[in-house]
Order: C-alpha cells, then structure tokens, then sequence
C-alpha cells in the first residue's frame, strides 16, 4: 500500500513541478468547478443547471468521471473550485496547492452490497471474499478499519479480494453475478439494483462507521482557491452559498433534482437518481463549524497510513 501511495505522491510531485500552480483565477474571464459524476454533481444539480442557463456563462463546470481527473485540474491550476475525497484534497493542500476546505458536501455512500443472503453481521464475514475497487483508496481503507473494529483481521480473517479496480468494473461485476459481496458507493449501488434484483445492500458503511466514530464519515471535500477568497471572498461566498442551497433544495425535492441529475447525464434514469439521493448522504455543512469531526476522520487515516492524507495532518490553514 505504501509504495503505491509515494508513486501517487512522486507522479504529484513531477506535475506540480512541469505545470506550476497554474494561471490565478483573476487572470481568467471565467471561474471553473470541477465536479464528480454521482454524489459530489448531484448534490449541486440545481446549481449546475442555473450555471447552464445564465446568458453571462463567466462561470464553467466541468464534471469528471474519476478524482484523479479533478486532482489534474487542481494541478494545472484551471480548477477554482473543486469536489474530490477529502483525503486527496489533503494530500494536495500538504504539498503546497493553495486551496482551502470550505465545506463537507458528502457523508459516506459506501455499501457492502451485493448477493450474499447469508451476510447478517460483521462476524459471518469471516472467510468471505469481499471485492474493494483498489488497494489503499478510501473504500479499502474505511472498510479495513471497520472490520478491526468489529473484531476481524483483514488480512487474515477475510479475503479482500481488488480484482476490479474501479467503481463501474466492480458494480458490472456484481450486476452480473461475479461478486458475491463487494464494496460499492451510491449511485452505484442503486444503478446495479436496477440491473440485478437479486443484490441488496447488506450494511450501510457510514451507519457502521458512526456507531464506531460517533460522527459521520466526511467523504467528500469543497475546496476553493485561496486566492479567490483573498482577492473576491463576496464572490467566492455566493457561490458557495449558492451549492449550499442547491444541497438542500435536492434533498427536499428528489422527483424534481432527479430531473435535473438526468438532463446533465449524471445518472441515467429518474429513478435511479430518486433511489440514489437518500443514499448518498448529500449534507453541505462549513467546514470552520466541524473541524474536529473532519480531524477525527483524518487521524483514522493517518494512523493507518500517514501517506493517504499527504503524511501529515493538515493546519488549521486549511480550514475556511
């Protein structure tokens, strides 16, 4: 696990030193967000869809298939904005990127999920193979963590088993049978439920998680360009402000964002997003208010490995 993550760290390294941070954000005409297909775009849907229906257009969103895309675009520095997991913005902010965490927009859309119907509790795992998407990544991580605590040794009371090494490969897997138990993130879970009604979810990893933490799992990161809330912290707040409202407006009206979800090919179908929305844990909360609940999740991560949140802790620069 180690050696993957200083490779991640080296490849950060080379590109931040070819690209430089990237042009500021008022030398631009035009401010980029850049955004993750499911939870992270869903949850600021109606924002999107206001952005896409302003004749001025001085704002662009563009929406990813995989971190690693948005990580590029903090490192190009094209992106003003930006929802990733919260362990890579980490990683990013202790290496120098100058952006800081506004908000917590997602709290945790892991499942262990799939077929099994004989899978009641932590200890009828033992001697299961369960499929995770990659070694070391923040599903593997978090699911690692919570099979100690409820008594069992991954590496050796379980096979954790990483032969399908993305979110889509995996679900494909357990929508066509070939993965018994895996785990899976909304609107994942929901898509290959619609495929296959022979997989359920079997345990909610956020609600495992908060019995063990007593706090939610802060997933996903808001991150904005420092020097955009130096320069313009008025526009910065609207717009921030403006995906906070967006959160709550789709957690109100799920048939109506579902609409939307669908219309900017986020999801598929309607009801597929309808069934996602609850699942996802879709909640803007500022990060200043709940610094030490975010704290808490890192020093999880620290303590299992310091490489996956950057080696350290990050200061209290970070937090907006």
């Amino acid at each position: 696990m180690r050696s993957n993550l200083f490779i991640l760290i080296f490849i950060l390294l080379v590109c931040s030193a070819c690209g430089g941070h990237g042009k500021r954000s008022h030398e631009r005409k035009f401010l980029t967000i850049a955004s993750l297909k499911g939870p992270s775009s869903m949850g600021i849907i109606r924002f999107i869809d206001s952005v896409y229906n302003d004749s001025a257009k001085n704002i662009k969103i563009s929406i990813q298939d995989e971190p690693i895309q948005v990580r590029k675009m903090i490192l190009d520095g094209s992106a003003d904005f930006a929802l990733l997991p919260s362990n890579m913005a980490a990683i990013l902010y202790n290496m120098g990127f100058d952006y800081r965490l506004a908000a917590i927009p997602v709290w945790g859309t892991l499942y262990l999920f799939g077929g099994d119907t004989s899978v009641k509790s932590w200890e009828d795992l033992r001697n299961k193979r369960v499929y995770a998407m990659a070694r070391g990544m923040t599903p593997d991580v978090l699911f690692r963590f919570l099979l100690e605590k409820n008594g069992l040794d991954p590496d050796r009371d379980i096979i954790l088993d990483y032969s399908f090494p993305t979110h889509l490969n995996l679900s494909n897997a357990v929508a066509a049978g070939k993965a018994d138990l895996a785990v899976l993130s909304e609107p994942q879970v929901s898509l290959v439920m619609k495929r296959n009604k022979n997989v359920h979810r079997i345990f909610d990893l956020n609600s495992e998680w908060n019995k063990v933490q007593g706090f939610p799992i802060a997933q996903t990161a808001f991150i904005v360009r420092e020097d955009l809330l130096r320069n313009d912290p008025g526009l910065a707040e609207r717009i921030i402000s403006a995906c906070e409202r967006s959160v709550r407006w789709v957690n109100s009206y799920p048939d109506s964002a579902a609409v939307l979800i669908v219309k900017y090919n986020i999801l598929p179908d309607a009801e597929v997003a309808v069934s996602a929305i609850p699942g996802s844990n879709m909640n803007f909360v500022r990060a200043r208010g709940i610094r030490e609940e975010i704290e808490k999740y890192f020093a999880v991560f620290y303590k299992m490995n310091p490489d996956i949140i950057g080696r350290k802790m990050p200061d209290e620069n970070f937090y907006y």
